[in-house]
């Protein structure tokens, strides 16, 4: 930040170059003296609190799951942190709602963090989390169709009201909107594809249709912005409309890879799952009595 001290009636200060300023503070990391990179502190945390508990576990930890895990935590991490820091741009703002908001949640869910609490925690804990699991209200919130309207619902709440321009000029609003974005996108992956217990996870039909509507509202909201752009978000002063439509594109083609990686995430949890595998046992066990009969 550069401050040119002003003298009377605004004219530069005898001695100094260039016109009077006053103090500005970048919106980019919504912070300043120090305080940018002070969202880094929960993806730390969340890293290290991950790995102590999967070094506890006493039954040795999937180091795959630990891999996805950290994965998710560097994604959030650039979102957090490099992406944080940079001026207004809304190409800047569209890359981190794919990190936090698409992308970074499913490394997260593939890390299967609340089966590894359940290893490790004591009895009290799972007990709480198994009454947690089983409350109704989770039972909506997780839902695959619930999720995706949280997911794609929150996108739109804030690409097509004022809410945008709002979060531009507060800085707890502005945390406020990534944080939904983290939460939605976890909540949507977990009911998808998380290989964590979920409180009735419908069957492969259902996550497929919910997935397909998320991906269907996520890319029309995309042409959307292209086709507005200059009008949308409202609410901004002098809107640059051809940022706007190449973030708008970055939202058509980003949301395609990390909804594709999604639906990858899901094949694989069905075809791993338990039930699928003695199902296909119990046919296949009938078909061996068939031709022996």
């Amino acid at each position: 930040m550069t401050v040119v001290p002003a003298g009377p009636q605004g004219w530069p200060a005898p001695g100094t170059d260039g016109p009077a300023m006053l103090p500005v503070v970048a919106h980019g990391g919504h912070g300043a003296d120090g305080l940018g990179l002070l969202p880094l502190l929960p993806v730390v945390l969340l890293a290290g609190s991950y790995l102590l508990a999967a070094f506890r576990d006493p039954r040795g930890w999937d180091h795959r799951r630990s891999a996805a895990w950290l994965v998710g935590c560097a994604l959030l991490a650039v979102a957090v942190g490099p992406l944080g820091q940079v001026p207004d741009d809304p190409r800047g703002h569209m890359a981190q709602h794919l990190l936090l908001g698409m992308l970074a949640p499913l490394g997260l869910v593939l890390g299967a963090p609340v089966t590894l609490l359940l290893r490790v925690a004591p009895p009290s804990v799972r007990r709480a989390v198994g009454r947690l699991l089983r409350a109704r209200p989770l039972h909506l919130i997780a839902h695959p169709v619930t999720a995706a309207l949280l997911s794609t619902g929150g996108l739109a709440l804030v690409l097509l009201t004022p809410l945008y321009a709002a979060a531009e000029r507060q800085p707890t609003l502005h945390h406020a909107v990534h944080l939904h974005y983290v939460a939605a996108g976890y909540l949507l992956a977990w009911s998808l594809a998380g290989p964590d217990p979920a409180p009735r996870r419908p069957g492969l039909a259902v996550r497929i249709g919910a997935l397909l509507g998320a991906a269907a509202g996520h890319s029309a909201l995309a042409k959307y912005l292209y086709a507005n752009a200059g009008t949308l978000p409202p609410g901004l002063t002098d809107p640059d409309a051809g940022a706007f439509r190449s973030a708008a594109q970055l939202m058509y083609y980003g949301g395609d890879i990390a909804e594709l990686l999604l639906a990858v995430a899901l094949f694989a949890s069905w075809y791993n799952s338990p039930a699928r595998r003695r199902s296909a046992i119990r046919r296949a066990a009938g078909d061996l009595v068939s031709r022996r009969s």
